[in-house]
């Protein structure tokens, strides 16, 4: 197939590719029988949507995609002992993991029961001390002087410290790939478990525990709280946590962010005012503004900040917790930066090129491996193991790409005794191992996800929607195609092309992104913005002088300024308009 726009190699190195002849017919029949434009159409013939399905896809409900929470085996079981806990008054501890899914599940919890008048007592580990999941000495001492434990986002592999809660009862809401034995609790209720279909399994664990007060509310019998409000909470956690935005997702990420724009959470409120955010939120800013900055106390602070925040009813708690976390947001960005760049150095010595990257240093801080290995697997398309070392031992942090199920290969390097301890599901996962183990492991690693795959695609491929005029890049474009979203895992924002615009002006924002003001031939202007550009091919294209005609690809949307509203196109890529 001829690259889209004749661009073999963009200023970023990657080759464009537009919709197939297929996907233009599939358009079209969208466009002629279910009346949509065709920039939708694009959008909807990509996602497989036949035009008898249009109208509900661009309306995901609730009412029309949430399964009967008694699907999930153990469900009936976890739901009637937390009801049996309201009705009894009993004392209540939620285990929780430390990063925004983790987070928002607990405070889920947390005022689902507040509505009953019971407070429970919420503990998340630290990520250095402790590490990622329930502990024996946690779990001891919270069974010690509770009768449930509601471990959540974590738990399913603790058998351990399942065990040395034998003096409470213990329900695990987990989404984590389970092993072929569970631990020993009163319930495990995760769509990820080995005898589970599979058919839930992109739930993420704030999901889970919103079906599971579905199933509560109903044995209340109307005597529980309205769970519309809180999808604000598992909005948040399904985009943060990076869930597919298929099925019911869709339906709670639409709606979640539908409650978000009414500013009622008071955690949620004095975060975006810290952040800046002065519109209603999208799936980016719950991505990239809100998530990162709860996910800050877990990675480089105080663990338990971010499900303080999602949980509190008061507005001058909320805002000392929100400046917190900005603050501990921008050390890790420091952090982050130093390590990345190693990281990067190390990665691109040993070669990008097969099917896993990956780089392993001394000292370098269990917060921002995570988010390390998610920059890796980016820039080389393939899955990123990042590890930092401390005391002869490795922690690390993996992710993974689409089509690759690297939770499942992690798991089987913990069969195979080659790292010590392991879990994840199959886009991220954790691993401990002896670092004088590390290449062997990574060296088995590479062999498994070869196996799946990896690495047969190159980083060069750039997929995108179709071609616009400068002309039609309008708010009622962006309105129309956000119709057509939620976008994020699995789903994609599409990705348009305008042709030969000239950059007038190009100013750093920041260290590293820049702002560019575009004119399009006919003397129109556009606004446009290309994140982490500085120092990349890409920045050094825009920044030419004098400039050139370009080609530009990217996502549009909506820019908020003192409270005027613009279309801005944020720049993924470009080339010069004669390629």
């Amino acid at each position: 197939m001829t690259a889209f726009l004749n661009v073999e190699s963009s200023a970023l190195g990657q080759r464009w590719v537009g919709p197939s002849i297929e996907a233009d017919r599939a358009a079209a029949v969208l466009v002629r029988d279910a009346g949509v434009d065709w920039p939708v159409a694009r959008v909807l013939a990509a996602r497989g949507v036949m035009a008898e399905a249009v109208a509900g896809f661009l309306a995901p409900t609730l009412r029309d995609l949430l399964p009967d929470p008694l699907t999930l085996r153990d469900m009936g079981v976890a739901a009637d002992r937390v009801v049996a806990a309201v009705r009894g008054r009993q004392r209540v501890a939620i285990f929780g993991d430390y990063d925004v899914d983790g987070g928002a599940s607990c405070a889920l919890l947390v005022w689902w029961l507040r509505h009953f008048g019971v407070t429970p007592t919420v503990y998340i580990p630290d990520r250095i001390d402790e590490g990622y999941g329930p502990n024996e000495p946690a779990m001891a001492g919270l069974a010690a002087a509770h009768d449930l434990i509601i471990c959540v986002d974590c738990g399913t592999l603790s058998h351990g410290p399942v065990a040395a809660a034998a003096a409470a009862d213990v329900v695990i809401l987990d989404h984590h790939l389970g092993g072929d034995v569970l631990p020993p609790a009163l319930a495990v209720v995760n769509p990820n478990r080995q005898d589970e279909d599979g058919a839930l399994g992109h739930l993420c664990a704030a999901g889970v525990v919103f079906l599971l007060l579905v199933q509560a509310n109903r044995q209340l019998a109307g005597q529980g709280p309205d769970l519309m409000g809180l999808l604000d909470l598992v909005a948040l956690a399904t985009v943060a946590d990076v869930a597919p935005l298929v099925g019911v997702n869709r339906a709670f990420v639409r709606q979640g962010l539908t409650v978000m724009a009414r500013r009622a959470r008071p955690g949620l409120v004095a975060l975006a005012d810290v952040a800046g955010l002065d519109r209603a939120p999208t799936p980016y800013h719950l991505g990239f503004v809100l998530g990162p900055r709860i996910n800050a106390g877990g990675r480089v602070g105080q663990a338990d900040l971010g499900a303080r925040l999602l949980s509190t009813a008061d507005a001058a708690e909320a805002a000392r917790l929100a400046a917190a976390l900005q603050d501990l947001n921008r050390d890790r960005q420091t952090i982050e930066g130093a390590v990345r760049e190693e990281a990067l150095a190390q990665a691109t010595a040993r070669g990008m090129d097969g099917p896993l990257v990956w780089a392993a240093g001394d000292g370098w801080h269990p917060g921002v491996l995570g988010i390390v290995a998610a920059r890796l697997k980016e820039a080389a398309n393939r899955p990123a193991v990042v590890m930092g070392v401390d005391g002869g031992v490795a922690k690390g942090s993996a992710r993974s790409v689409a089509g690759v199920d690297l939770g499942a290969a992690i798991h089987r390097l913990e069969a195979e005794g080659l790292i010590t301890r392991g879990g994840g599901h199959r886009m991220a996962a954790g691993l401990t191992l002896p670092a004088s183990g590390i290449a062997a492991a990574m060296a088995r690693l590479a062999d498994l996800l070869a196996r799946q795959g990896a690495g047969q695609d190159g980083a060069a491929d750039l997929p995108i929607d179709g071609l616009l005029a400068p002309e039609a890049l309008r708010i009622d474009l962006v309105a129309a195609l956000e119709a057509a979203g939620p976008f994020g895992a699995a789903a994609p924002a599409p990705r348009f092309a305008v042709s030969g615009v000239t950059v007038r002006h190009a100013r750093p924002v920041g260290a590293a992104h820049l702002k560019v003001n575009l004119a399009s031939p006919s003397g129109q202007m556009i606004d446009g913005i290309a994140f982490n550009a500085i120092g990349t091919g890409l920045g050094a294209l825009l920044q030419q002088v004098p400039a050139r005609p370009l080609h530009l690809v990217g996502q549009i949307d909506i820019n908020v300024w003192q409270g005027r509203q613009t279309v801005q196109l944020r720049i993924d890529d470009a080339a010069p308009a004669s390629a």
